[in-house]
């Protein structure tokens, strides 16, 4: 690989009091802001389905691609992102993320079809693509200091968490009491909100001038991702043996090493693929992804056993998981502590990765009208262990690679995430699709998530350096 020199110089100094406490403590606010609505989108809609189906019009293949194209393009355009963020600054790329997701959710509130809504979904993922790692890049650079900076990304993984969980009750409540299109409307404060912090307080970061953004990289990499998905989601619906099915993971994979072939030529790839010779930054990569398969693809697979199989509304089935919203933020901010006492990140994150696994395999017993309060503990383990590996497996990742490299750094951990989400809402949705056989797929979508988590905790702990 081509290595080229790049010029860094430092691009304007924020806000009078950037380099305040205070102006510290807002930028993270800011930045908790935008990823937290930004994870709130991610499971929000899956509660509203049903109502925009009967207002648009649309069918179940409609739907599904109304869920997908966001996370699709979340995944696809994050690394591009973070580049973008090391080229210009990560304060302007963030509000320039954050501008286009809030308008994009207005566009699909305002929605008069399921095409304009899928096209704003779109266009809403690709803001979160743009926001999300310029956000931690701001982060790393408000604070320097490694166990200030871990207790910061530990409060902004929180923030994340909490609006994760809390999507499918938000959206029961906001559906219930206003309908669908409020599930949107929601993000308008939030984005001006969190505009106007950004701009106010946060400083902008150190950027590479001649830092290119890999165009070529960039269309391999949408289409190795759109045609995986595809696949995955068209898989499901029409047979793995479908010609159609086939031809698009053919053209994933051929897309996958053209990617590969040019960022591994290119003087300034989209993906460095050196980062992967660092073993930190490799391993908690491939943790990200394995840990986003299991979580979402369970999360959403849960959410059809409350509606479908024990008959909860929105309304109730939001409730049911008020348990996994209340625990993430709490243990989200012992995370750190635990770590420092530890002396170590890498163990904390496999605990967590193993507490979450045991909850799992404590659903296997699961069925068919289950009382709640029998599956209630084992809520409880799911996401408390989530809980506590989110914020040490960021902070490990960021601290793997220099500061100046922190956006495409960040971007890699994201685009692994989500691609880890549209890999388990695919696998997971086809193993309780067929008819008459829910529960079946249920438990062995626990035994999926159980075997993948423990999968996490073993790259992670036995590949790790001692004191990683």
């Amino acid at each position: 690989m081509r290595v080229s020199t790049v010029k860094y110089e430092t691009f304007g100094a924020g806000a009078p009091n950037a380099g305040s406490r205070l102006a510290t403590s807002l930028t993270l606010a800011a930045m908790s802001l935008g990823y937290g609505v930004v994870q709130l989108d991610v499971t929000i809609v899956n509660t509203a389905l049903d109502a925009m189906g009967r207002t648009l019009g649309g069918g179940v293949a409609e739907l599904q691609w109304v869920v997908s194209a966001y996370t699709i393009a979340f995944a696809a355009f994050i690394l591009t992102a973070g580049a973008l963020g090391d080229r210009i600054g990560a304060k302007r790329v963030f509000m320039a993320g954050f501008a286009i997701f809030t308008a994009a959710s207005l566009a699909c509130a305002l929605s008069p079809n399921a095409t304009v809504l899928i096209a704003a979904r779109l266009v809403q993922g690709l803001g979160a693509a743009i926001l999300v790692p310029n956000s931690l890049a701001l982060l790393n650079h408000a604070y320097p200091d490694d166990h200030e900076r871990g207790r910061a990304v530990a409060i902004w993984a929180a923030g994340a968490s909490l609006a994760l969980t809390a999507g499918p009750f938000v959206g029961g409540a906001l559906i219930t009491l206003v309908g669908w299109r409020a599930i949107f409307l929601v993000n308008l404060p939030v984005g001006l909100v969190g505009l106007w912090l950004s701009w106010r307080y946060a400083s902008e970061t150190t950027r590479a001038r001649s830092r290119e953004i890999d165009l070529p990289g960039q269309l391999a990499a949408i289409g190795a991702l759109g045609a995986l998905a595809g696949a995955i989601i068209e898989g499901g619906a029409f047979g793995w043996e479908h010609p159609a099915v086939i031809a698009a993971f053919v053209a994933a994979a051929i897309l996958a090493v053209l990617f590969v072939w040019r960022e591994s030529r290119t003087a300034q790839p989209m993906l460095p693929l050196s980062l992967f010779g660092q073993r930190l930054f490799a391993l908690t990569s491939l943790v990200g992804l394995l840990v986003n398969i299991a979580i979402y693809g369970l999360i959403f697979v849960l959410s059809l056993y409350f509606q479908r199989i024990n008959g909860l509304s929105a309304w109730w089935t939001g409730l049911a998981f008020v348990p996994m919203m209340g625990v993430v933020l709490p243990v989200n901010l012992l995370a750190p502590r635990l770590a420092e006492r530890i002396g170590a990140a890498c163990p904390t994150i496999v605990v967590g990765a193993c507490v979450s696994a045991l909850g799992c395999v404590g659903l296997l017993w699961i069925e068919a009208g289950t009382s709640y309060w029998a599956i209630f503990a084992q809520m409880i383990a799911i996401s408390g262990g989530l809980g506590l590996l989110v914020p040490p497996l960021t902070s490990t990742l960021l601290g793997s690679v220099e500061k100046a490299r922190s956006g495409i750094a960040a971007g890699v951990l994201n685009a692994t995430r989500q691609t880890g989400s549209v890999l388990g809402v695919a696998l997971f949705g086809s193993l309780v699709a067929s008819e008459g056989a829910f529960m079946t797929g249920l438990h062995l979508s626990l035994v999926v998530s159980a075997a993948v988590l423990m999968l996490a905790a073993a790259v992670i702990g036995l590949g790790a350096p001692a004191r990683g």
